[in-house]
């Protein structure tokens, strides 16, 4: 599987409950390399581009509005199949049916409050990488164990 990057992104309550060093822990555990990380409150104009596929549905400014309440942990992870493999880590978007051991399944209040956002395809990631961050701060870097990690 060749090696991908996906967004992701701590929503406000998860920022909010002091769940950021747990989040991102995961993934590291997991093995993926962090290639940029940001904290911000997004804008307006951000929140309602980044949904814009839910624009005519009724749940859209309440989505915008929530977005947009406090700072956010944007973030750009890469490994091979980290867009799957990261949907899996966050489980179901309705807490109530994400797994035990998923992010929302261990996490999660409720569908409005479920803690982050993950890119659900590359043309997603793609677009929201470029939505979120510049070229600039994005970090191409190697971890120093890549030398001796062996590929199955």
């Amino acid at each position: 599987m060749a090696s991908e990057r996906t967004f992701l992104a701590i929503k406000p309550d998860g920022v909010q409950r002091g769940l950021v060093g747990e989040i991102l822990s995961r993934f590291e555990k997991k093995g993926f390399k962090l290639v940029a990380l940001k904290q911000l409150t997004p804008t307006k104009a951000l929140a309602e581009q980044h949904y814009g596929v839910h624009k005519d549905r009724p749940f859209f400014s309440g989505l915008v509005d929530f977005i947009t309440s406090g700072p956010v942990v944007a973030m750009v992870w890469e490994g091979d199949g980290v867009i799957a493999s990261a949907r899996k880590v966050i489980g179901a978007t309705k807490p109530l049916e994400a797994d035990p051991g998923t992010i929302r399944g261990d996490l999660a209040v409720n569908i409005g409050r479920n803690v982050i956002h993950g890119s659900d395809s590359q043309e997603t990631a793609h677009f929201e990488i470029g939505l979120w961050f510049q070229p600039s701060e994005i970090n191409e870097w190697s971890p120093s164990d890549q030398n001796w990690r062996v590929e199955m």
